[in-house]
């Protein structure tokens, strides 16, 4: 479906004008959206995996951790794919807020794709360079979007994420080094291109939803603040939009239909996509923290 004819149906959840800013710029922050119940029953399972990675030394299937966490300090960049590893983060990715923001933005079909939750631990947690999110899980279409939640109040001394505005209509760019090694963030030799000091950094209180295309410029800093940021993100495409890596694959909850129809018909994009390495000659796939920080 057109962006014309999302427009044109009414809104579910967003007002119309946050709609169009979404198609203009390619992002968008919102708050008030998710609801202090859901707040409180998120951060309490986030809490009890918080705890559960004091008993881990180093990353599994559930954890991506900085180098110096440890039991006593924990310091979890990521947990993999909540869904797969709670029912209430499935519950909330398919029956929560973010389901109505998803229809308004993609339309009345669309499907998941997958799901993470990034902590930006507090006294230095990680920066995330700048990147692209579609050459990492490349579709047939651009019709993809992550919405992110902060499960706490973010502000702007909390390294929040900032977006490029309409860079989701510019190129997409490449994500391997000069030596041909994904490294999962725009070249150096490229960021003259691109104006990152107009970046608009999504700041708001708990229940902040963020909402970016897949092929919106974004970062973050390192977090040099004393509070931590998680942020829960759910990926959804349009039911028309099909991976073409197998990146999510035997995944329980991957392509799954959150509204409407499945697509018989797989829409193209003439616009070419960048292809990641094949994962599965490279050791599994490792966090975008990770690529990075070109750790081995």
């Amino acid at each position: 479906m057109n962006h014309e004819n999302i427009l044109d149906r009414e809104p579910a959840l967003l007002k119309q004008e946050d709609r169009i800013c979404y198609f203009e710029r390619g992002y968008l922050g919102v708050s008030g959206l998710v609801s202090r119940d859901w707040l409180d029953r998120l951060n309490k399972v986030t809490d009890e995996f918080v705890l559960a990675s004091r008993e881990v030394t180093g990353n599994d299937g559930r954890f991506d951790l900085e180098p110096n966490h440890s039991s006593a300090a924990p310091r979890i960049r990521r947990l993999n794919a909540p869904v797969e590893l709670h029912e209430l983060y499935w519950e909330f990715a398919n029956s929560g807020p973010f389901v109505d923001i998803a229809e308004d933005l993609l339309g009345p079909n669309f499907k998941f794709h997958h799901s993470k939750l990034n902590f930006k631990w507090a006294d230095g947690g990680e920066e995330v360079k700048w990147h692209q999110d579609i050459q990492f899980w490349p579709h047939t279409n651009y019709d993809v979007l992550t919405l992110g939640v902060y499960l706490s109040d973010v502000t702007e001394t909390m390294a929040p994420m900032g977006v490029l505005s309409a860079s989701h209509k510019g190129p997409l760019f490449d994500l391997y080094d000069e030596t041909g090694q994904w490294t999962g963030n725009i070249r150096d030799v490229d960021l003259p291109r691109l104006d990152i000091g107009s970046a608009r950094y999504i700041t708001g209180p708990a229940g902040t939803v963020t909402a970016h295309n897949c092929r919106s410029v974004h970062g973050s800093a390192p977090n040099s603040s004393g509070r931590s940021r998680p942020l829960l993100l759910c990926a959804y495409s349009a039911a028309d939009a099909f991976p073409i890596t197998n990146l999510t694959a035997g995944a329980s909850h991957s392509e799954a239909m959150i509204r409407g129809e499945p697509a018989r018909w797989a829409r193209f994009d003439p616009r070419p996509c960048l292809m990641p390495p094949d994962w599965s000659k490279q050791g599994g796939v490792k966090s975008i923290f990770a690529h990075q920080q070109r750790e081995d």
